[in-house]
């Protein structure tokens, strides 16, 4: 009788097994849509997931690309803050799985794979799908996969077989969550394991679960963060200068370090106090206008690395005063204050940032600024100007130093100098 419904049940799992591969080749194919992949009770993070993998452009026949060369692995290891961890991932995870037929993956916050341990023989049959150090399983590069889509959500993710967007991963099932750093919330990576349809089970989720949450005891404990700690009373937002964005909290023990795009994000914000859409914002990000789900994928990031509390929805907006040195800038021009704008610039509004509407913003922060200093005739504010990376090329400025009436002689032949470099490249 056992032995009855044990087939019974090894039937059913088959069958929907097969139902998911032949709804995967039918949507690839472009024969069905999301609504069809609803209707059989496809979890909806993998038919979001794989309607992302198609529109990313991921071909289900190829998997990731080839593994990162020995010299720079070598480097991102060493330079990775999970490193120090790995002693503890090996004790809670890697022992377990070394003869059970899984295996263990340490995935940058890129979807690189840093390390990949475990059963031997499992190893080798992974590499065939290039599940090795180096590669990339981003979910950008191999489409629906427990590391890189954990890491696309933010969320602890399982993936069961034929619910993988590349075929070659098929016979795979996987369980991954997500690391962040604990001070800081930014992400670190992915830990993952990766086997046989046991793999993506309750038990499993809860043991890779556990282990996240040592890895980040351990790296707090560990590596405390070296973050200068603001006392104002309100949050506050760095997007000025070349250094890395960082948002500050009110209550001075804590700084979060912000990717590129999140530190976008908080600008927008702060420049639309009515709130943003996620249509607008997409739009205000890339010309070519940002899938949606995309952008609701990276506020909830967002909103997981500075609080809740700090950002709402429908639409996006902030719902707390948070000051910025981009609004100190701002505010001393509308009053008059060039002097005490120029101490609040330190450079340019996010200056790797290729967003249109940043662009926009870092223009007029640094025309306004520009023009009031010119206009203003303060020799020791345009010397201060002519300083800046941004002002090297200004010719109209250093024109204006050259014929200041209080610039001596030593400054008058700088500027003079300067001009005849700047004529000489533009000729």
């Amino acid at each position: 009788m056992a032995t009855t419904r044990s087939t019974a049940r090894g039937s059913a799992v088959r069958a929907s097994l097969a139902s998911v591969r032949d709804a995967h080749d039918l949507f690839v194919a472009g024969r069905v849509d999301g609504s069809y992949l609803e209707s059989i009770s496809l979890p909806r993070l993998v038919t979001e997931s794989w309607q992302r993998s198609l529109a990313t452009g991921v071909d289900p026949d190829r998997g990731p690309g080839e593994a990162a060369a020995a010299k720079r692995l070598t480097e991102l290891r060493s330079s990775h803050p999970l490193a120090g961890a790995l002693p503890v991932i090996r004790r809670l995870l890697v022992d377990h799985a070394t003869d059970s037929g899984a295996l263990v993956g340490v995935a940058a916050a890129d979807g690189a794979l840093l390390w990949v341990e475990g059963d031997a023989g499992a190893g080798r049959k992974a590499a065939t799908m290039n599940f090795v150090p180096g590669a990339d399983w981003s979910e950008q590069a191999v489409g629906t996969n427990a590391p890189g889509t954990a890491l696309a959500l933010d969320r602890e993710v399982q993936i069961r077989g034929s619910e993988h967007f590349c075929r070659l991963v098929r016979p795979w099932s996987c369980t991954a969550v997500p690391l962040h750093d604990p001070l800081t919330g930014v992400p670190l990576g992915s830990l993952d394991l990766t086997g046989g349809a046991a793999v993506a089970s309750a038990q499993t989720l809860a043991l890779v679960r556990a282990t996240a949450v040592a890895v980040e005891h351990f790296i707090a404990l560990n590596y405390p963060s070296q973050d200068h700690r603001h006392g104002d009373t309100e949050p506050r937002l760095t997007v000025l200068g070349a250094d890395r964005p960082v948002l500050y909290r009110a209550d001075g023990q804590r700084a979060h370090r912000l990717s590129g795009r999140h530190a976008e994000i908080l600008a927008l914000l702060l420049r639309h106090p009515e709130g943003l859409s996620a249509d607008h914002l997409a739009m205000l990000l890339d010309e070519n206008d940002l899938d949606v789900v995309t952008i609701r994928a990276e506020m909830s990031r967002l909103r997981r690395i500075v609080g809740g509390e700090l950002i709402g929805s429908r639409p996006y907006r902030l719902l707390e005063q948070v000051g910025s040195d981009m609004g100190d800038v701002f505010a001393a021009l509308r009053a008059g204050d060039v002097a005490g704008a120029m101490d609040s610039y330190s450079g340019q509004l996010l200056p790797r940032s290729a967003a249109p509407a940043i662009g926009r913003l870092r223009l007029e922060l640094s025309a306004s600024l520009r023009g009031a200093v010119l206009a203003g005739g303060d020799l020791h504010l345009l010397r201060r100007w002519l300083d800046l990376p941004e002002a090297r090329d200004d010719r109209a400025g250093w024109q204006a130093l050259r014929e200041h009436p209080s610039a001596g002689t030593v400054m008058r032949s700088e500027a003079r100098g300067h001009l005849i470099a700047l004529d000489s490249d533009l000729a």
